[in-house]
């Protein structure tokens, strides 16, 4: 039987946990912020070089060079910030699936704490219950440990699912850049 004392601390780990894994998110968050603020700034920065340019274009085939030539370094700058978008999501959730783990695998550690107590304090007689309870417990760790190998593939696949279509999309603009800048 658990006890008012473990009670508490068991409440009190949770809370922990809890307000670690807050800040684990707002600091996904501020990171996000800091990237878009950065990309405000540059892009403002751009625009105004992008129209001092215009300004200083003599006939209608240099705006058509200028304009094309601004496709490539746009298509990469927005490859460029998914990457970073993604890489900041990416690490935040390891983080948070870190300190996830680390809770469940203390609270099964626990919970086979109080089990084997349990065990130990079973009237005779009663070997078949336990053996039941332990091949429960047994299973729904095994079933824990299937799914978080299969999010753990699925992460991956989705990883390198993502790294294709951003190589393509950059393959696309600078292939597109030549034919654009001929015409």
């Amino acid at each position: 039987m658990l006890t008012a004392e473990q009670l508490i601390a068991a409440q009190k780990a949770n809370i922990e946990t809890l307000f670690g894994l807050s800040q684990k998110a707002f600091e996904g968050v501020e990171k996000l912020v800091e990237l878009n603020v950065q990309v405000a700034k540059a892009s403002l920065d751009e625009a105004a070089e992008h129209a001092q340019a215009v300004m200083s274009v003599k006939d209608a085939q240099e705006l058509l060079a200028l304009q094309a030539a601004l496709l490539q370094p746009n298509a990469e700058k927005a490859a460029a910030y998914s990457r970073h978008v993604y890489d900041i999501a990416a690490a935040t959730n390891a983080e948070v699936g870190r300190v996830a783990e680390a809770q469940l695998a203390e609270v099964q550690r626990k919970f086979m704490a109080v089990v084997d107590t349990a065990v130990k304090n079973a009237p005779a007689g009663s070997e078949n219950a336990v053996a039941l309870v332990k091949s429960a417990v047994a299973a729904a760790n095994n079933a824990f440990e299937s799914v978080h190998k299969a999010a753990k593939q699925a992460a991956d696949v989705a990883e390198a699912n993502f790294q294709a279509v951003t190589n393509t999309a950059v393959k696309a603009a600078q292939s597109a850049k030549p034919k654009r800048a001929a015409a």
